[in-house]
């Protein structure tokens, strides 16, 4: 899978997602040149069969610039897919290799790069892992332990009880008036436990960066893209009497399907589209369980992640002037994202995978490290930080359930460590991962929009990180798989948070308790 926040994702276990990445030469990303006033020289026609790149490229947001800089773009041998003029972005196709390096001069220009590595081809996330289906014996054994008044697979989800969410729906499951769109792998509406919630007229398919609602566009190319359904089932899985309950299942789930069908990677052009359409069609919140590919790290200076990080920063900040608290997954990979160098040896995804050493303070994750983004870790079924789960002392907002190999609980029917949601073609199954723990944030954040209906993003943020459950950073060294080495450290902050957990656990309970 591409980038699930499962190669930081969830977990059992699928990486997709886009890394953001070290500076790394490749074609499409020449060395930006020095800013100029007007567009250079037509470049030669380049072969008919030239392999074609995409590139963003950012403008300031003004008609009259933005139809400067199309005009050209067509000069410069590229081809307009799609202009989000509202925040300046424009997405391009071109097969001339010098065409970044030219556009970039361009008078009214700030940014611009290829957002691939690899050619075009004819069509990332955070969760640990494979998914493991629940077998129908399985789910027949949790059918007849079910509690009265439970959904006949809650007995197994120990993550709802471990944020109050059982208790937290008999007082409030959520507003309809509510939408948490799921930008991801696509999710299946017509899964009896996603059916009743789902709302067609928030839903798309942004593949290839350009807006397709046509019936259906949103669902997952195949059952094997299981990812986004999964997580949908986490957040409003609703309470029918069929399969498994989510954290808000009331609210409206919307799917806004970013995966290429192909290598379901998230490539930035199809995470601006999702953005700007949440924006622009009534979503409150977006579930973001992925890194943006191809790179894991995307650095400041390199002209290509940098035009990247301006395009996705530029819709995820108009998502939030029109509303939207936009959630998103730490990743998997074990990594302190507020040191001082991390190695980054997955990048860029889409080819040939380069080493580099980059600074977590100059080379972000996208989306999660964006300014206004709730960041969200993992944790298992003891509270601890779960083995896989990215973290970091100011950069950690709150952590959710993802689920851990290395924590069992001993009170559940199946007694499975990871998270039991739902899948495509009506099954449901398990995946681990901080692809998991995001939509958990997410739901909580739904029910306190239903509580605080005219908290605008900031306030639910503040909320969310108000009304979360302290965890203190482990007293022993955390070393989750007992070999004897410690596999990270928890530094305290300010505000009563840490590296490990922010402000702590997110609580379902209290988000419905209006105070």
């Amino acid at each position: 899978m591409a980038h699930l926040r499962s190669r930081r994702r969830a977990a059992l276990i699928v990486p997709l997602g886009v890394a953001l990445a070290a500076s790394v030469g490749f074609v499409p990303g020449a060395a930006s040149a020095a800013p100029g006033d007007a567009p250079s020289a037509v470049s030669a026609k380049p072969a008919e069969d030239a392999p074609v790149f995409a590139y963003v490229v950012n403008t300031r947001a003004d008609r009259e610039t933005v139809a400067y800089v199309k005009r050209a773009i067509s000069r410069a041998g590229g081809s307009v897919v799609v202009t989000h003029e509202k925040i300046g972005v424009i997405v391009v196709h071109s097969s001339d290799a010098a065409f970044g390096e030219r556009i970039r001069k361009v008078r009214g220009v700030r940014s611009a790069g290829a957002t691939h590595t690899a050619p075009l081809r004819a069509a990332g996330t955070t969760d640990d892992g494979k998914a493991q289906p629940l077998s129908k014996a399985d789910a027949k054994a949790l059918e007849r332990r079910a509690a009265p008044g439970a959904e006949p697979m809650e007995a197994d989800q120990w993550d709802l009880r471990a944020i109050g969410a059982d208790k937290a729906a008999k007082i409030n499951p959520g507003s309809k008036k509510v939408t948490v769109a799921v930008i991801d792998t696509g999710v299946d509406d017509t899964h009896p436990d996603l059916a009743p919630n789902f709302s067609a007229s928030q839903s798309a398919s942004c593949v290839g960066g350009k807006a397709d609602t046509s019936a259906g566009a949103w669902r997952p190319e195949n059952k094997d893209h299981y990812h986004g359904t999964h997580v949908a089932g986490e957040i409003g899985a609703a309470r029918n009497g069929v399969g498994v309950a989510g954290v808000a299942p009331g609210v409206k789930i919307a799917g806004i399907k970013v995966a290429d069908p192909v290598d379901e990677l998230f490539y930035p052009e199809n995470v601006v589209c999702a953005f700007v359409f949440a924006a622009e069609h009534g979503v409150e919140i977006t579930n973001n369980s992925y890194y943006v590919d191809p790179w894991l790290y995307n650095c400041k200076d390199d002209p290509d992640q940098r035009a990247i990080l301006d395009a996705v920063n530029r819709a995820q900040l108009y998502a939030q002037r029109k509303g939207i608290l936009n959630v998103a997954s730490a990743g998997n990979s074990n990594h302190d994202l507020a040191s001082d160098a991390i190695l980054d040896d997955s990048s860029p995804d889409d080819s040939t995978p380069v080493p580099r050493t980059i600074d977590p303070s100059e080379c972000l994750d996208v989306p999660t490290q964006l300014p206004g983004v709730v960041t969200t870790s993992a944790t298992g079924v003891r509270n601890l930080k779960s083995s896989y789960s990215s973290y970091g002392k100011g950069v950690v907002d709150v952590t959710a359930p993802g689920g851990d190999k290395y924590q069992l609980p001993t009170d559940t029917p199946l007694k499975n460590g990871n998270i039991l949601s739902t899948l495509p073609g009506g099954g449901y199954g398990w995946l681990r991962g901080t692809s998991m723990a995001a939509p958990h944030a997410s739901g909580v954040a739904a029910l306190l929009k239903s509580t605080h209906p005219k908290a605008g993003p900031a306030e639910l943020r503040r909320l969310l990180k108000a009304q979360a459950d302290r965890l203190e950073c482990p007293a022993a060294p955390y070393d989750p798989d007992g070999d004897g080495d410690a596999d990270a450290v928890c530094e305290s902050g300010g505000r009563n948070e840490n590296g490990f957990y922010g402000a702590g656990l997110v609580d379902a309970l209290d988000a419905v308790k209006k105070k």
